[in-house]
């Protein structure tokens, strides 16, 4: 594993570890937490299904559950083609002919501006592998409520899993830097007033490059300040959080 790529081997793979693996032409990536034994736990629309954002990303983003045709299903998972939610996979079917990949913890402000791209290493610190294991076994049974693009996705559910963090206010994107990387990116070419300092197309691409790291770091939860602790038996038995949160 490198300074710019995260790819690992499956035998490097340990219980607890946070991995994803791109899909769609690395349009996005998929998370899941590994528990041993080959097996992954994930959180995912059914295959087939739309995000449903109501934006184009509709038109591109489809599910990542493990995609064998139910006629000639895993040998270790059977037929999960169609299901949602959080569930348990073989590593192979969660990889769906991807690359493995190791998200980082803990890391280093200079390194988190290197990897320009989104959902790839958080600041934030991870819990102990029990910890993490424990909140992906609780949710498996339990689920991690409604999925979604922006505020409640496989990433959100990953970084939950490590950390137990929360974000607590009601903005437009959750824990994830997939989904903080796109509205950075967003705000930095659209919305930035520095953009008019500049009429050169280096100039331009400078300032906005900066403006999105910028709005990277300040939404990832290792600084962020709308971040809460919670135990993942309060997140399941207290709906209101659940439906305050998660939704």
């Amino acid at each position: 594993m490198g300074v710019l790529s995260n790819k690992i081997d499956k035998e490097q793979l340990k219980p607890g570890d946070h991995i994803y693996s791109w899909r769609q032409a690395y349009v996005y990536a998929h998370h899941g937490i590994c528990v041993g034994e080959g097996k992954v736990i994930h959180f995912t629309r059914g295959a087939g299904q739309e995000i449903g954002t109501g934006t184009f990303l509709d038109r591109i983003i489809f599910s990542s559950s493990p995609a064998h045709p139910s006629d000639n299903p895993c040998p270790r998972c059977g037929d999960s083609s169609r299901l949602d939610g959080v569930i348990l996979s073989c590593v192979d079917c969660f990889l769906c002919g991807g690359d493995l990949y190791l998200f980082e913890y803990g890391v280093s402000y200079a390194l988190f501006l290197v990897k320009a791209r989104g959902g790839t290493c958080t600041l934030a610190e991870s819990d102990p592998p029990e910890d993490v294991l424990h909140r992906a076994n609780f949710l498996l049974e339990n689920g991690f409520g409604v999925y979604h693009v922006f505020k409640n996705n496989c990433e959100d559910f990953a970084i939950y899993c490590k950390t137990g963090l929360l974000v607590s206010t009601s903005i437009s994107v959750g824990r994830s830097g997939q989904a903080a990387s796109l509205v950075a990116a967003a705000s930095a070419i659209v919305s930035s007033p520095l953009r008019f300092l500049t009429t050169s197309f280096s100039g331009l691409a400078a300032v906005s490059y900066g403006m999105y790291c910028v709005s990277r770091l300040v939404s990832d939860i290792g600084v962020r300040r709308d971040i809460v602790k919670v135990a993942v038996e309060r997140l399941v038995a207290n709906p209101s959080i659940a439906n305050d949160i998660l939704n």
